[in-house]
């Protein structure tokens, strides 16, 4: 059987308890407000926890134990990405888009340490050119958010444009990366291509029983702005570093832009696998019956 029959059904369980607590307490408008908020915190599930290990080893870790806090901060990711296919939280459809990001983002975290960009400035023995094993599940955290978020909010996005099309944006904004510093930055190109491209696009999602929309664009300024958010978490625990920026200063706010780029790469990266949300022309989802309501009409 399909894992995702299961995790649906276990979201759709959750989701009812969640909304039927909501709705019997709170006036509509806010009841959808928490329902979101909850069902966002769900799926960056993998993404929260990392950040919870970070901050409570940098409050615990003391310099004379035997294991590094890098290197338990490598085990402790790579068992809860265990433990979310264990538990079917997520699907190995969902796995291996968050391996690929995974390696993508880990040849990025190669690159850019060695140039200068960033620093781990603590010790390990799982760290290979600089880089600890566990900053690659930071990008597969961002995957895991993007693929777990479109299952949870049945999300649809249209009119998608054409898929080549896409894959090259994702390919310029990647290499562009790499090539900026050898090479003029053409970022700027780049953001004015995600909009032109994208403009059309909305995303479909379901917070209730109404179907709801927001640009892509958009969508991608606002994840971006919480990985800028979860990117100060980092740079304050003194987990990584930026030259010349003390850890008591926020991170710049011109990375917002760096992760904005970067999540169109997810995200491609997501459909590369996954494309059932994906539609060419534009969309209204129908409003849908509450959870209850569809177990009603099984029975």
């Amino acid at each position: 059987m399909d894992p995702r029959i299961h995790i649906d059904g276990g979201t759709r369980r959750l989701e009812r308890g969640m909304g039927d607590w909501a709705r019997r307490r709170l006036p509509g408008w806010l009841a959808e407000l928490v329902m979101f908020t909850l069902k966002q915190g769900w799926a960056a599930l993998f993404g929260g926890l990392l950040l919870v290990a970070i901050l409570a080893t940098k409050a615990i870790w003391q310099p004379g134990w035997p294991v590094a806090r890098y290197d338990f901060l490598v085990v402790f990711a790579l068992a809860t990405q265990v433990l979310f296919l264990w538990a079917r939280l997520e699907t190995w459809e969902e796995a291996k888009v968050i391996a690929l990001f995974h390696l993508t983002g880990t040849a990025m975290e190669f690159f850019k340490v060695q140039a200068g960009s960033w620093s781990y400035p603590e010790a390990g023995m799982l760290k290979i050119m600089g880089v600890p094993m566990f900053s690659g599940f930071m990008y597969a955290s961002i995957g895991s958010y993007i693929a777990r978020v479109a299952r949870i909010f049945e999300m649809r996005f249209a009119p998608y444009p054409p898929f080549w099309m896409t894959v090259v944006l994702a390919v310029a904004i990647y290499v562009n990366f790499f090539a900026h510093h050898f090479l003029p930055d053409i970022r700027l190109a780049l953001f004015a291509a995600t909009v032109l491209l994208f403009a059309r696009t909305r995303v479909w999602f379901y917070v209730g029983t109404r179907p709801l929309w927001m640009p892509l664009p958009l969508t991608a300024f606002l994840v971006a702005l919480m990985v800028w958010v979860a990117e100060n978490i980092g740079t304050v625990t003194g987990t990584w570093a930026y030259p010349g920026q003390h850890w008591t200063e926020m991170v710049s706010f011109s990375k917002m832009g760096s992760w904005y780029l970067l999540l169109f790469v997810a995200f491609v990266t997501v459909t590369l696998v996954m494309r059932d949300f994906l539609y060419r022309t534009p969309q209204r989802p129908p409003r849908r019956p509450l959870p209850h309501a569809e177990e009603e009409a099984a029975t």
